[in-house]
């Protein structure tokens, strides 16, 4: 079996800069030359994983296929290569100490005395190599969380330059990621903050290979040249990473920039043919050439920060270019909406889409759009909490249950319609304990899940803990509101849909974790052909 090669990608300078984008851009590239091309997240943070995380800390936590809640960047790599994810693709400090602290529980060390270095490293190093020995891929690569000199980040990059040591030359390289920043008042561009960056990577033991400038202007030979003389890299291995219009322009503008090549050059690997971008470039022809241009609502609770909603953002691009159409995001916070204000925010937007989350916070709002957009035939589309909020508002306004709610909201409702999974409620712990990853859904024919996506079974990712009550299901069906959805085991309710609107759709699961470039989410691209029906019809 041929060895697998490693690519580690580190930040230095300052933090979002975009390595998952660059990343994920150059997974692209290898993958469309033929490569099997994964990618890693390491995080530094001492979290188990981001699912007790407030997303105005770190974003939307993203869910993979096994049910592991994980860090947004994966999130873009399976968007950008069209490959499900998986526990291994994601750990953090939290996990890696867990870990060595169970195995010293058990007696495995052999009461040798547990440090930083060999005993987390080891732990470090085994997992970064774990998906490469699988067998299942060419090309690993991994991207380390914050930036060089950050204190949490000492234990990764310690177990970076053993590996580059372990792996030995060609099997594995580094790719650093800096800020090239512009002095308006001086009119240049100054290369000291990478230079620095560099040095302070050098210090830790490790020679970056290639060399990736995040900058606003183009990147002059001279700058190329200097930056290569201080940082010990060839000119060809500095990378101008220019600002774009959209995430999914970055990996044409590394191909202009050979970036695939240099790092094949280094890993001693063929560059095999020129990338199949045929598809994707068709994509982004789509995406920057709309026809239509239409306006859908996003009421949630988290929306001051974007990435807080980061798929649904990004499902709404992919969707949006399937359509032929661009799509302006009017973000709604859900504690603003009252009865009184609810058709002026809502009553000029093609479409309206209630979001997840958690908590009573802002529920109110929320239950105040979909009855707006019920009642006005705006297409709407709800997630998660959102499929809740549209059962409590049928339950309230329609079957005439007053003070209808979730219990997550209000124990002592006399109509609990949404309520605790039966095995939840002796769980005390909060992190990992949702129904969490791909569960399966069985659909009625003839609903407008079905015309949706066209099969009788489908799977879906969940994260959630309160549930659809299968005791008022009856009610619901005869007033009008159809479980077009059902987990096919448990029975629990997964879809609900009215049929007398132009789109009333509402999901238990969140169906943005799976859209990606090549295969735009079935949901969200009929969702927004209704929404163009509507801009166009009326």
């Amino acid at each position: 079996m041929k060895q697998t090669k490693y690519i580690f990608v580190t930040g230095g300078v300052t933090s979002s800069l975009g390595k998952g984008i660059v990343a994920a851009s150059l997974a692209k590239l290898l993958q469309a030359r033929g490569y099997r091309t994964t990618i890693q997240k390491f995080d530094p943070y001492i979290n188990v994983d981001p699912g007790t995380l407030n997303p105005y800390e770190h974003g939307e936590c993203f869910v993979t296929n096994d049910g592991a809640e994980t860090d947004l960047d994966l999130g873009h790599y399976e968007r950008f290569l069209n490959v499900p994810t998986s526990q291994a693709n994601n750990v953090t400090t939290g996990r890696v100490y867990s870990s060595v602290i169970e195995k010293e529980r058990r007696g495995e060390f052999l009461g040798k005395t547990v440090q930083v270095v060999p005993h987390i490293t080891n732990e470090i190093k085994e997992r970064m190599q774990l998906l490469g020995k699988s067998g299942d891929f060419d090309i690993v690569i991994t991207e380390i969380g914050g930036t060089v000199g950050d204190i949490e980040s000492l234990p990764y990059i310690e177990s970076v330059r053993q590996l580059l040591w372990d792996l030995g030359e060609n099997n594995a390289i580094v790719i650093h990621l800096t800020l090239v920043p512009y002095l308006a008042a001086a009119g240049e561009l100054k290369t000291k903050p990478t230079q620095h960056s560099v040095k302070t990577l050098m210090e830790s033991g490790i020679k970056a290979d290639i060399l990736v400038c995040r900058t606003e202007h183009e990147l002059s030979t001279e700058i190329r040249q200097k930056l290569a003389a201080f940082c010990n890299v060839k000119t060809e291995a500095v990378i101008q990473s220019i600002d774009a219009s959209t995430i999914y322009e970055v990996p044409n503008n590394m191909l202009a920039e050979g970036l695939d090549r240099v790092a094949l050059k280094k890993l001693d690997l063929p560059e095999k043919s020129l990338p199949d971008l045929v598809k994707w470039n068709d994509f982004l022809h789509r995406l920057k050439n709309p026809k239509h241009t239409i306006n859908i609502g996003l009421v949630g609770k988290y929306v001051e920060l974007q990435d807080s909603y980061k798929s649904i953002l990004e499902a709404f691009i992919h969707a949006g270019a399937e359509n032929l159409a661009k799509v302006n995001v009017v973000s709604i916070h859900s504690e603003s909406l009252t009865v009184k204000n609810v058709a002026d925010k809502l009553k000029n937007l093609d479409g309206v889409l209630v979001a997840p989350g958690f908590g009573s916070r802002g529920i109110e709002g929320k239950i105040e759009a979909v009855r707006y957009v019920r009642e006005n035939k705006i297409p709407f589309m709800g997630i998660c909490l959102g499929m809740q909020m549209a059962v409590i508002e049928y339950a309230r306004n329609v079957l005439k249950f007053e003070n209808a709610n979730s219990t997550e909201m209000n124990d002592n409702t006399p109509y609990p319609v949404i309520t605790f999974m039966e095995e939840q409620k002796t769980i005390t712990d909060k992190g990992g304990t949702m129904r969490l990853g791909g569960w399966d859904c069985e659909i009625k024919e003839g609903t407008k899940a079905y015309e949706i996506y066209g099969s009788t079974l489908i799977n879906e990712r969940h994260r959630h803990r309160y549930e659809f009550n299968n005791t008022y299901l009856d009610e619901f069906e005869k007033a009008g509101l159809i479980a077009s959805g059902v987990n096919p085991e448990t029975r629990l309710v997964e879809i609900v849909e009215i049929k007398d609107h132009p789109f009333f759709v509402a999901v238990q699961y969140h169906p943005e974790y799976k859209s990606t470039v090549a295969n735009p989410h079935p949901l969200f691209v009929s969702f927004i052909k209704a929404a163009v029906n509507k801009k166009l019809n009326g």
